[in-house]
């Protein structure tokens, strides 16, 4: 784990899909206990369970896969960082990014917490773009 905590969750997450792997480990924060609850509820993972090993909690993410006719797995999340320590990007509320035309999601964080775009345009709020799922 880096410095970048955020940017360390999104690769373990999308190593992990990449690999087809059913479930992950990653390391509970604040921050990331916050991205993962925004994951689990737009359907993205299947479920999240914490995990106590020698005095250290963990996440335990279920990722959820999706099959095509053929019966083979494909890939179901594309993650992309967008601010990062050494460039922060901020936005206004009316010039939120929309991913794939409002299909994917853009994870916020405001002064009301970490949210998604669709969030942030119903409270009139902006802040810091962290990531882009879709």
């Amino acid at each position: 784990m880096g410095k970048d905590t955020i940017a360390d969750i999104l690769t373990l997450i999308r190593n992990a899909d990449m690999n087809r792997k059913r479930t992950i480990q990653i390391p509970l924060t604040n921050i990331t206990e916050n991205i993962v609850k925004i994951l689990l509820e737009e359907g993205f993972l299947e479920n999240v369970r914490k995990h106590r090993e020698s005095n250290k909690y963990f996440l335990v993410l279920t990722l959820r896969y999706r099959r095509n006719r053929k019966g083979s797995y494909k890939t179901f999340l594309n993650l992309k960082r967008i601010s990062r320590p050494g460039l922060r990007i901020y936005s206004k509320y009316p010039k939120i990014p929309k991913v794939l035309g409002g299909i994917g999601i853009v994870i916020l964080s405001t002064s009301r917490g970490l949210i998604t775009d669709r969030e942030a345009r119903l409270e009139r709020i902006g802040g810091e773009v962290l990531c882009y799922l879709w």
